[in-house]
């Protein structure tokens, strides 16, 4: 199943993903593919919202993981920007991130370790819409997952 959300601002963006986080499983990876500026951080600043989880959620560019205490469940947020292939993923240890077993997994630039993502990963296509930039059309795949 597919599913289509136009987010008008940064704050629908923020609130929609806050409401999609209360519906995840523990177990869950989710993919998140788009540009610079795209809204893949701010998704995961409202997905940590609805998830309990009080903390600054910056991007890990650097670091490449954070970890994050919730209510219910961890979320691990990871950034594949900075990485090459799937191989520099797998070398610092991101295949534990691919089977989170006491949380959910968040992917920033997933589309760079596309070929070991797991089979019913969640994935978020960000793009910008065309009638205004600053509005945001998030394509959702696998997102029958969730039920």
């Amino acid at each position: 199943m597919k599913l289509e959300v136009v987010s008008n601002s940064v704050m629908e963006t923020r609130s929609f993903a806050s409401k999609f986080a209360r519906k995840m499983k523990n177990g869950t990876v989710i993919a998140l593919i788009g540009g610079l500026g795209s809204g893949k951080t701010t998704f995961t600043q409202g997905f940590a919202e609805g998830l309990g989880i009080n903390q600054h959620i910056g991007s890990p560019t650097f670091k490449l993981v954070s970890e994050y205490l919730g209510i219910k469940y961890k979320l691990y947020h990871a950034d594949c920007y900075r990485l090459k292939n799937f191989n520099d993923f797998l070398n610092f240890g991101g295949e534990n991130l691919l089977i989170p077993i006491d949380g959910v997994t968040i992917i920033e630039w997933a589309d760079i370790i596309k070929e070991i993502l797991p089979e019913h990963t969640i994935i978020i296509n960000f793009d910008r819409a065309k009638e205004n930039l600053n509005h945001r059309v998030l394509k959702i795949q696998n997102y029958n997952e969730l039920k």
